[in-house]
Formats: C-alpha cells, sequence, structure tokens
C-alpha cells in the first residue's frame, strides 16, 4: 500500500465513525417520538414536530451557508474540511448535553430546541464529510466509497432502535421517578412500564461525551488536504447546473420518504399488526438494517472488481452475513429485556432479499440505473402496503429499507458530478434538501390524523419515489438537462 493509499485509508476509517454516530442519533428520534408523544399527550401530527425540527435545521444550516458562500466565497474551502467536522462534532455534543436538564424542565418546545441545534451540527459534519469522502480516491469508484462510509451510518440506524428502545423504555426506565401526565397519572409505555426522564437523560448524555471524543480523535488525526487550484469564486455558480438543481429535488424526497416511513413504523406497526413499542422496534431495526445491507453490497457493486462472478459472491456472503448480525442482535435484546421474537418470522425478508439481489444485477453497478430499478420496486412495495394489511402489510413497509440503500450515495454523487470549484456549494445545496425530512413526515403525520390512520397515507411517498425513478432514468444525465 503507498503512503498516499495509507492516508486514505485512515481518513476514511476516521470519517466512517462520524457517519455511524450521526446514523445512530437520527434514528434514535424514531425511538424518542413515542416517548415524547407519551409524555406530553401528542397527536400523530404533533408528535412529527420532532422530525420537522431536526430536519428543518439542515435546511435552515444549508441556506445560511449557501448565502456565505455566495457573498464571501466558500467557507468550507477556507477553514477547511478538518475544522468543519471538529465544529460540527461540538455543537452536536452541546445539544446531546441539554437533554439532561430539558427532561427535567419537561417542555417539549426546548426538547425540539434541542433537536434544531443538533441539526445544525449534523449539517456541517454533512455538508463537510459527504464530498470529503467522494475525494477520497478515484472519481470512478466515489460512488462506492460513499456508499460505504453510508453502509457504516446504517450499521448506527439498525443498532439505533434495538439499544436506543431497550434503554429508554426498559433498561433506564427503572431509573428514577417515574413521569406523570397533564392529569397527574403516570406515563406507561405500552407493555405497562412506567417511563422516566432517565430514559432520555442518560443516554443523551453518553452521545454528548461520544461526540467530545470523537473531535478530539479528529484533532489529532493526520487528514489528507484537498486545495482546489481554481480560484474560490463569490456568487451562485453551483445553480448552473442543471442536474445538480433536479438532484436537490431527489434528495429532498427520497429522505423525506425514508425518513417519514422510518419514523412512524413503530406507531404504524401497533396499528396494523398490534405489535407494542418493544416488539416494534425489533422490525424496525430491519427496515435500518436493510440500508446497511443495500450499502455494504452496493460499495461492492460499484467499487473495483476483478470479475463479475467474485461481486456476486462478495455480495451474497455479506448480505448473509449482515442478516444474521442483524437478526442475533436484535435475538439477544429481546431475550435480555423479555420480549417475544422469532427468527422464523423474518423469513420473509430473506424473500425481499433476493429481489434486491435481483435488483443489483439488473443495475449492472451502474448508480443511475440502480436508482431507477430500486425506485421502481419501492413504488411496487408501498402500492402493496396501501391496499393489503397485517404481515404483509408489515413486511412490504420493512422491505422498503433494502432498496432506499443506495439512494442517497447514488443521488449524491450523480448530483455534484463535474462541479468542480463549486463542491462544496452543491453538498450544502444538498445538504439543504434534507429539508424533506421535515416536511414529508409532517405532512404525512397531518394526512394521518385526519384519515384516522396511517395506513391511506403511503400515497405521499409513492408520489417521492415516483420522481426518483425520473432522476435515475433521465434527471441526471447533464446533457438531457440542457436540453
Amino acid at each position: 500500500m503507498t503512503e498516499q493509499s495509507q492516508k486514505y485509508t485512515t481518513a476514511l476509517v476516521v470519517l466512517t465513525s462520524l457517519f455511524f454516530m450521526w446514523g445512530f442519533i437520527t434514528v434514535l428520534n424514531d425511538i424518542l417520538i413515542p416517548f415524547l408523544k407519551k409524555m406530553f399527550e401528542l397527536n400523530r401530527y404533533q408528535s412529527m414536530y420532532v422530525q420537522f425540527t431536526f430536519f428543518g435545521a439542515y435546511f435552515i444550516g444549508s441556506v445560511i451557508y449557501f448565502i456565505i458562500s455566495a457573498l464571501w466565497g466558500d467557507p468550507m474551502s477556507k477553514m477547511g474540511y478538518k475544522n468543519g467536522i471538529i465544529l460540527g462534532l461540538l455543537i452536536s455534543a452541546a445539544a446531546c448535553a441539554g437533554f439532561y436538564p430539558a427532561a427535567d424542565i419537561k417542555v417539549y418546545g426546548l426538547f425540539l430546541g434541542l433537536l434544531f441545534i443538533l441539526g445544525i451540527g449534523f449539517t456541517l459534519l454533512q455538508i463537510a464529510a459527504n464530498p470529503y469522502v467522494a475525494l477520497l480516491g478515484k472519481s470512478e469508484t466515489a460512488s462506492s466509497r460513499l456508499n460505504l462510509a453510508q453502509a457504516w451510518n446504517s450499521l448506527g440506524t439498525t443498532i439505533a432502535p434495538i439499544v436506543g428502545g431497550y434503554l429508554v423504555f426498559h433498561f433506564f426506565a427503572r431509573i428514577g421517578t417515574p413521569l406523570l401526565n397533564a392529569t397527574g397519572q403516570q406515563v406507561l409505555t405500552d407493555q405497562g412500564l412506567p417511563m422516566t426522564a432517565m430514559g432520555v437523560q442518560l443516554p443523551y448524555l453518553v452521545f454528548a461525551a461520544i461526540f467530545i471524543i470523537l473531535a478530539i480523535v479528529v484533532k489529532f488525526t493526520h487528514l489528507p488536504q484537498f486545495i482546489s487550484t481554481e480560484k474560490i469564486e463569490k456568487g451562485i455558480g453551483a445553480l448552473r447546473y442543471p442536474h445538480l438543481v433536479l438532484g436537490m429535488i431527489a434528495i429532498f424526497v427520497y429522505v423525506g420518504a425514508e425518513v417519514s416511513i422510518g419514523s412512524l413504523f413503530i406507531n404504524y406497526a401497533k396499528e396494523v399488526a398490534g405489535l407494542a413499542e418493544m416488539n416494534a422496534k425489533s422490525f424496525l431495526a430491519y427496515y435500518w438494517g436493510g440500508l446497511m445491507i443495500g450499502r455494504f453490497l452496493g460499495s461492492i457493486s460499484l467499487g473495483d472488481n476483478k470479475s463479475v462472478g467474485e461481486m456476486y459472491l462478495k455480495m451474497a456472503v455479506s448480505a448473509f452475513v449482515i442478516y444474521g448480525l442483524i437478526s442475533g442482535i436484535v435475538l439477544l435484546e429481546s431475550t435480555q429485556s423479555g420480549g417475544k421474537f422469532s427468527i422464523i418470522s423474518t423469513l420473509p425478508y430473506l424473500g425481499f432479499m433476493a429481489i434486491q439481489f435481483i435488483g443489483f444485477i439488473l443495475g449492472k453497478s451502474r448508480a443511475a440505473r440502480t436508482l431507477f430499478i430500486f425506485s421502481l420496486i419501492i413504488i411496487c412495495l408501498l402500492g402493496v402496503a396501501t391496499f393489503t394489511g397485517g404481515n404483509v402489510a408489515l413486511w412490504t413497509v420493512i422491505a422498503i429499507g433494502l432498496f432506499n440503500s443506495i439512494m442517497w450515495s447514488n443521488i449524491f454523487t450523480l448530483a455534484i458530478k463535474d462541479l468542480g470549484q463549486h463542491t462544496s456549494q452543491g453538498s450544502s445545496l444538498l445538504v439543504m434538501m434534507i429539508l424533506g425530512g421535515a416536511l414529508v413526515p409532517l405532512f404525512q403525520g397531518w394526512f394521518a390524523d385526519m384519515m384516522g390512520g396511517y395506513h391511506a397515507s403511503f400515497f405521499i411517498p409513492i408520489i417521492c419515489y415516483i420522481y426518483l425513478a425520473f432522476y435515475g432514468l433521465k434527471g441526471h444525465i447533464p446533457a438531457y438537462n440542457k436540453g
């Protein structure tokens, strides 16, 4: 391994730890939503303020970044990726530490304010880390590296429902004074266990400490410097690229649909299959775990491979190993917490994994083609979920995670392709469109309230994936956009 390759490998290892942590914290919102829903007696619409505030921060933070870059030049090019990452980590740590007093004060608005600050910290991390990973090697394998980094992000999103749900609704629920609602009654989980403020206080204090440690590690780790030889210009040059503009819309609808489905899942699982929180979170792990499976497979399929046969073998082995890992973790936690979970119940998931593998084969290791095929499959899954019920509806929704897997990295790399000196600004615009994670869940929650349930609301993400199919088919092509 050359000295340069060693530097790139070290940098990639450090960055994947960041992807893991912000994946974990982001999906912990899915546990926080039912917790705060019970704590403050919120309806479906009000509970989605959690995602509206958190992902709205991405939009506000990115707008500020874009304005600064337009008026005074790109901030990341001036401060450097490393300093941007450290600043993002410290802001995130401060927000997590604030959860301790917020749970004592018991004001919903204070929780939302801290989630906004946390989102600002993650905005800086996203703007710095995503293009940085893309730069760490050959441009031809940028999607592969970003899929790999996103795979570790998905490891965080997979573990979060299991670990977070256990800590919030079981382990820390036994510590401290039970929460009381407005009428003075104890707030209980669906299994009848008392809920306490410590359920959110202690986990978020641990996360604050981890972010500070990561900031220190990044500070003292040598990261390669990427300096553009082109003059840093002011203005809004990135918006001159139509494939970036259409990619911004793609990021908006993708993040919106993915977050909305994950956010409503625990309450949806109770509605459609009668599952309590402690059982529903185990199935939520398979939804987010599907992203981990797909991203590892996407990294393999879009990377350098000696032969097609070797590539498919590595993909198949990786898929079953990760499925086994997810199942083992879920089963272990379920046993510890006294839950009722059977590996046999996950057999439908193996069928969807086979469909995903076929999708990768049809995608032929092309980012746009795979994006198009996976979007069509999700549209079919959502159609089935809309017109069925019980375990069929439950598993078709869970399976969506498998096909969401490659979308962020594929859209991102297609959208910033050939932006040159405008790459960081283009990255900030794409991160800005994480706003979809704020608006789509809110709208779907409102519609679900209006219809008296989540079931009929799935037409909203269907619209999102129809657009993603278009972007994978035509929208990403610069020559097409120029007319």
